[in-house]
C-alpha cells in the first residue's frame, strides 16, 4: 500500500466518522471509519519504514565483500 492510499484511507474513515450523521441497520459508520483509519495509519507506517529500503538513492554502500582472485 502506497502512501496516498493510505492518506485516502485516512481521509474516509475521518469522514464517515466524524462527518456523517447517518444511520444504518446492519452496519455502523462509525466503526467502519475507524477501520478505516486504523488500516490507512498502519500502511502509511509501514510505507514510510519500508521507504528508504526500497529508494534508488542512498542505501546501497561500496563495501567489497570479497576480492575476486586472479
Amino acid at each position: 500500500m502506497g502512501i496516498g492510499i493510505s492518506i485516502f484511507l485516512l481521509a474516509a474513515g475521518a469522514i464517515l466518522t466524524f462527518a456523517v450523521n447517518v444511520t444504518t441497520n446492519g452496519v455502523n459508520l462509525d466503526t467502519v471509519g475507524v477501520v478505516l483509519m486504523v488500516v490507512g495509519a498502519i500502511g502509511l507506517l509501514m510505507s514510510m519504514l519500508f521507504w528508504s529500503s526500497f529508494a534508488p538513492w542512498g542505501g546501497h554502500s561500496d563495501t567489497v565483500i570479497e576480492d575476486r582472485r586472479y
